[in-house]
């Protein structure tokens, strides 16, 4: 199993981001993938997960109207779209998958490394 994470991004306040988060090793469908990130000397902060079979998608209240999943089957391939950046997003992006109830992430991305500066 691997899931492997697009490349360090800087941008500017104000400007929108996109991860991605290429899956195999695994069935795609039979995952959610979840996004979970890391401030600088913060701890783990879930935002949310998507479920790549119908592409349902539950977002932490903290990133709602900000923050959009989506899942291509076709490539194995999550994405999380971070827009109206600010400084505090400055962070750590992982995506890990999730088996459902009663599992945990078992498996996780290497981390993306967004940095939002002027």
């Amino acid at each position: 199993v691997q899931l492997v994470q697009s490349g360090a991004e800087l941008r500017n306040p104000g400007a929108s981001v996109k991860v991605s988060c290429k899956a195999s090793g695994y069935t795609f469908t039979s995952y959610y993938i979840d996004w979970v990130r890391q401030a600088p000397g913060q701890g783990l902060e879930w935002m949310g997960r998507i479920d790549p079979v119908d592409g349902h998608t539950k977002y932490a209240q903290k990133f709602q109207g900000r923050v959009t999943f989506t899942a291509d089957t076709s490539t194995t391939t999550a994405y999380v779209e971070l827009s109206s950046l600010r400084s505090e997003d400055t962070a750590l992006y992982y995506c890990a998958r999730w088996g459902g109830s009663g599992s945990w992430n078992d498996f996780w991305g290497q981390g993306t490394q967004v940095t939002v500066s002027s």
